[in-house]
């Protein structure tokens, strides 16, 4: 039975990926941070350690080490270089592969509409230079890496990210909160769907580059599209209503994490999208999450519809099927 060694299991890039690495079969070991009770298949390190994180790894000796750790927007430039070696020291000590979750930031806001994996990394802002450095150390690392390059999140709970605690709060009263432009395409990854394609990756991690940058293609939605797809699980029309980045930029004076916050607004403003030929060559019969059926499972699970809406929707969506 293979082992994989969870970075941040309890994040929500980390939770899903632990979920769907156990469910295929494999023994899942998650980091846990120093001081706090011990846990069944967990391991105590210090994930900012180099050499308590290379001891961690050798205790458990992983085939894989999935980094889901993710610190706050605000404290990036401190803590985003010691992880990465702390998790470079790791991975060496094992022989492991790493996979990543990644993101656009490293593209900036000249970006073009579609991102492969030979797109320029020309990102302006403090985070994608951040991400770019990142990168770059993981490249020249000499450990095996799996890029797993994605849009926004899209979670099965409220876990902090942008769809879940932000967007949908008003969907019960039939708004949906849009950061920009509602006729601009973005970039969205259900978790549950990136987490699978992280271990079929895992799975064929022989046959894969040293390092692959592999772009998740996900959903691409507008505003429009994202709000017409939720109307159709509610079961009544859902009217857009505006980010309130004035506020955000005022609060950003005071707040550090609203400050790093406004600096991805552009990211709204800009059309995106993610290229899946190069996904779909590698992985042939992934079958991603239908949207509806997506969406569904996130309003569920973050409390935006309650069960009699999610029944109503259910009849509904199967009459509109036939």
């Amino acid at each position: 039975m293979p082992t994989i060694f969870i970075l941040g299991a309890g994040g929500r890039m980390g939770r899903n990926a632990a979920d769907a690495f156990q469910n295929a079969g494999w023994n899942v070991v998650r980091l846990q941070r120093p001081g706090k009770a011990a846990q069944p298949g967990s391991i105590s390190a210090d994930p900012f350690d180099a050499t308590d994180m290379a001891r961690a790894a050798a205790a458990v000796k992983p085939d894989v080490i999935f980094n889901g750790l993710n610190p706050p927007y605000h404290d990036w430039a401190r803590d985003v270089p010691r992880l990465t070696e702390a998790c470079i020291a790791a991975a060496r000590a094992t022989e492991a592969t790493v996979i990543l979750p990644g993101n656009v930031y490293t593209f900036g806001a000249d970006m073009p509409r579609v991102l492969t994996a030979e797109t320029p990394h020309r990102a302006a802002t403090k985070k994608g230079r951040i991400r770019i450095e990142m990168e770059q150390n993981w490249r020249t690392s000499g450990v095996q890496v799996i890029n797993l390059r994605a849009g926004d999140f899209i979670d099965t709970s409220d876990s902090g990210n942008w769809f879940e605690s932000h967007m949908t709060k008003g969907v019960s009263k039939g708004r949906l909160m849009y950061p920009g432009p509602t006729n601009q395409a973005h970039a969205w990854a259900f978790l549950p769907d990136m987490a699978r394609a992280a271990v079929a990756l895992a799975e064929m991690r022989d046959s894969l580059p040293r390092y692959l940058d592999l772009p998740f293609p996900g959903y691409t939605l507008t505003g429009q599209q994202l709000a017409d797809a939720i109307a159709s699980i509610t079961a009544r029309p859902i009217r857009l209503t505006r980010f309130q980045w004035p506020l955000i930029r005022a609060l950003g004076l005071i707040n550090p994490l609203m400050r790093e916050l406004t600096e991805m607004r552009y990211l709204w403003h800009v059309p995106h999208q993610l290229d899946g030929s190069a996904f779909e060559a590698l992985l042939p019969d992934f079958s991603m999450t239908p949207l509806h059926d997506a969406l569904h499972q996130s309003l569920a699970g973050s409390q935006r519809i309650s069960t009699q809406t999610n029944r109503w929707s259910e009849t509904a969506a199967s009459a509109a099927n036939g």
